[in-house]
């Protein structure tokens, strides 16, 4: 299970505290429930994810399964995708004890950016004390989601 929490970023921080720097382009075969394919630098992956009901809307929490496909079957599923293709740099932030997962978009999207915090219980995520770089929590608009950008 996946329990997240998503922000927007006003001002990109020190990035030379990146653990891990990867170039994405992710695409959506169905958004409900969401099938995913993604390329992760060199690493092909399709995902299934449905989204699991909580009391607290303000929260994304999922079921998700990942499984590893061929750079062949990623184009070849590319094709199939609704929308657009989704193009950003993910920046892996350590904070406190999380790892944040600053999402810097490109081409249609280029200024949006975007973080991801992941945690392990949903009451974990109501103690979450965010950066100052953090703006808006947009965790439960669906305008801020990856599957619905990729419809916009």
């Amino acid at each position: 299970m996946e329990i997240e929490k998503k922000f927007l970023v006003s001002d990109i921080p020190d990035l030379s505290q990146a653990v891990k720097v990867f170039e994405i382009e992710q695409g959506y075969l169905c958004s409900e429930p969401t099938v995913r394919i993604r390329r992760k630098n060199d690493d092909y992956i399709l995902t299934y994810k449905n989204r699991i009901a909580v009391d607290d809307e303000a929260l994304n929490v999922s079921d998700e399964r990942e499984m590893p496909l061929t750079k062949d079957s990623f184009f070849h599923l590319k094709q199939k995708c609704d929308g657009i293709c989704i193009k950003k740099t993910r920046y892996c932030i350590p904070y406190q004890n999380y790892m944040i997962e600053l999402d810097i978009f490109h081409d249609r999207y280029e200024g949006l950016i975007l973080a991801e915090v992941e945690f392990d219980s949903v009451e974990e995520s109501k103690l979450f004390e965010k950066p100052s770089w953090f703006l808006e929590d947009v965790s439960g608009k669906v305008d801020y989601t990856n599957s619905y950008l990729a419809q916009k």
